[in-house]
């Protein structure tokens, strides 16, 4: 039985996992726990909880390829209209805070519904407690070199100045025994992509899970972003995204770097890219993973069926 582990948040984590589930027998999620905007947020203030969001858009990634899979998948991501007090409330968010009210524990309602849902494998979050996340941005003030801080997710991603290094609060958090557990015996883990600071970044601040990545036998991949993003990481190259992985994570080795073969790279900034992947010391692979409209014009995500192709090389 093939297993990937997959970490990440958001997005960028949902086409991973439709990518992963075309390749593997048992695909597990590791997501992210620090939004605190939206529907995740107000759950978050009220109930005390992790924040349900970006678990529930990975439930739906994972949900089976059927009719009823397909209803399942709907109804998770469906937010209700109106002006009311469940305005704007994902209807998979409220199910899992129910069913965490209920059951007493996150993991063990995310398992329920992943079985209601089918899925061939888990969701699971990376620490059993909600986190915030604090940055050091630069260029808020007239003076461009002055540090700020920012904290929370929404406001990290969406600040007009640019992140220099982020953390966690509580800081050095606990890692889920669970995410441990998929990290060790996955015969693939990926990192990425998705937002740089607030959905990849963060699992390297977990030392539970940055551990893990050293120990396992399996491969690890990161997979680069398609384009810089506006707030976060505008103007970032390739080798800058991966110089935030050594900055965050000294230490850290890692098989390869997976980046996009439509990438305009002259042949000094390939060469740039496989410095900077040296020191994980991993080795730059460039595949086609990139999305194409009806006329055939890139589209700046990450295509599942593509990315497959790319990962089933890694195994």
């Amino acid at each position: 039985m093939t297993s990937i582990t997959s970490l990440g948040g958001g997005h960028g984590l949902f086409a991973t996992l439709r990518a992963d589930r075309q390749v593997a027998d048992h695909v597990t999620a590791v997501v992210t726990v620090a939004d605190d905007g939206g529907s995740s947020g107000r759950l978050r203030r009220e109930l005390g909880q992790i924040p349900p969001g970006d678990l529930r858009m990975a439930l739906a990634a994972l949900s089976a390829d059927t009719e009823k899979g397909d209803l399942w998948e709907k109804t998770l991501q469906h937010r209700f209209g109106g002006t009311g007090a469940l305005a704007g409330h994902a209807i998979g968010n409220l199910i899992i805070a129910g069913l965490t009210s209920v059951m007493g524990n996150e993991v063990d309602a995310l398992d329920e519904i992943g079985r209601l849902l089918q899925i061939q494998g888990r969701v699971v979050p990376m620490s059993p407690i909600p986190l915030e996340i604090e940055a050091e941005v630069v260029g808020l003030e007239q003076d461009a070199r002055v540090v700020r801080q920012v904290r929370g997710q929404v406001a990290v991603a969406t600040t007009p100045g640019q992140v220099r290094r982020i953390r966690l609060i509580p800081e050095a958090p606990p890692a889920s025994e669970e995410a441990i557990e998929a990290i060790l015996n996955a015969d693939l883990v990926t990192l990425g992509p998705g937002s740089w600071f607030t959905s990849v970044l963060p699992h390297l601040q977990v030392p539970g899970l940055r551990d893990a990545l050293q120990e396992t036998n399996a491969t690890t991949v990161v997979v680069l972003n398609l384009v810089a993003e506006p707030g976060e990481t505008a103007g970032f190259s390739s080798e800058r995204h991966i110089h935030m992985l050594t900055q965050h994570a000294p230490n850290l080795k890692l098989n390869y770097v997976l980046v996009d073969d439509n990438t305009p790279l002259a042949d000094t900034e390939r060469e740039y890219l496989q410095r900077a992947a040296d020191s994980l010391d991993a080795q730059v692979v460039f595949a086609d993973v990139q999305e194409v409209d009806d006329y055939g014009a890139l589209t700046g995500r990450h295509s599942p069926e593509k990315l497959a192709t790319a990962l089933r090389q890694f195994l």
